[in-house]
């Protein structure tokens, strides 16, 4: 049976959005929405997770736990989905260092 996925992108390769515009809509720049078997699913989730490269992606999707969803990541992202008692909380972690330029004396 069908059910509703939400897909969000960073950086990703174009023929990744390519692919993932065929099952789903672009309802704006790095974010699809569809309704899809969990086969589909699956399956487009593993095409996103062996081409990310440096980018970031996205699942949610329906699932029996309290929240009524899950959520999968892919890539380096600042929210990290954690497990807390059965509920999905998002951690942020600290922002990466920019290295101070240094002038020549």
């Amino acid at each position: 049976m069908p059910s509703m996925i939400v897909i969000a992108t960073t950086a990703v390769p174009d023929h990744l959005r390519g692919a993932l515009s065929r099952w789903t809509s672009k309802v704006v720049p790095g974010i699809f929405v569809g309704s899809v078997s969990a086969r589909v699913r699956d399956e487009l989730w593993h095409t996103v997770t062996e081409v990310v490269g440096n980018g970031a992606a996205l699942l949610v999707h329906p699932a029996p736990t309290e929240q009524g969803y899950a959520i999968r990541t892919a890539g380096a992202r600042r929210r990290v989905p954690v497990d807390f008692d059965g509920l999905t909380l998002i951690r942020m972690t600290a922002a990466p260092k920019v290295k101070e330029m240094q002038t020549p004396s």
